[in-house]
């Protein structure tokens, strides 16, 4: 129904995620900027990833915040049905399929990165995901995009992708890149129509929040 990445490139952290189902990304995708990053996927609590993130910001341990998490008592009766993943500011990420996690499930983890999935057309796709992300080129949403396109490529979901969505956060308190392909039939190729347009203009979008007298306006109207 869902597979995800995570990846940490230097203090910026990012997520890239599609699925079968509608605006997931919206309650799949938890970052936060200095902390790290999480997911909550397969039949998603989004409080989950809250969790994750808040013991990121108190001891800054991944695999202890994941382990905080899923042993907490009043999770009990439903982590088996969760899939998580945690990214901290250093070291590997982290992953939880609890036992009924749907269909063919699989994480993977590196340094600096961590990919799950579930709903799976096989237990190689996590694999994919990162091996693609760690040979793409260009600016981290590039990478990201690129991950997503292997790893739909090479198989992807059982079914259709219906929704997809990237986000990176860096050294402001807000996401610089968020967005969302909501429900369409391509939202692969939806949401990389999008990272073109938005790509050019976002360090002006930065500059703008801190800065509103130095970075141009697109002239759009009702511009932000």
């Amino acid at each position: 129904m869902t597979f995800s990445l995570l990846v940490r490139d230097g203090a910026r952290f990012g997520v890239v995620a599609s699925s079968s189902s509608p605006a997931v990304f919206a309650r799949v995708a938890h970052l936060r900027p200095g902390v790290g990053a999480a997911t909550s996927q397969n039949i998603t609590d989004p409080t989950l990833g809250t969790s994750l993130l808040a013991g990121l910001a108190e001891h800054a341990d991944p695999e202890r915040a994941l382990a905080d998490v899923t042993g907490a008592a009043r999770n009990a009766e439903t982590i088996a049905y969760r899939q998580l993943t945690v990214l901290g500011r250093s070291g590997p990420g982290f992953a939880h399929s609890g036992a009924r996690t749907l269909g063919t499930y699989a994480s993977a983890t590196a340094d600096g990165a961590v990919a799950a999935g579930n709903m799976l057309s096989g237990t190689h796709i996590p694999g994919v995901l990162l091996d693609a992300y760690a040979a793409a080129e260009g600016e981290l949403e590039e990478r990201l995009l690129t991950a997503l396109k292997a790893a739909v490529a090479a198989g992807g979901e059982e079914g259709p992708v219906h929704s997809a969505g990237l986000a990176v956060v860096a050294d402001v308190d807000w996401r610089v890149t968020d967005l969302r392909v909501d429900w369409a039939d391509d939202p692969v190729d939806r949401l990389g129509e999008l990272l073109d347009v938005w790509l050019p203009q976002r360090d002006d979008y930065v500059r703008r929040g801190l800065d509103p007298a130095s970075a141009p306006s697109y002239g759009v109207p009702g511009d932000q």
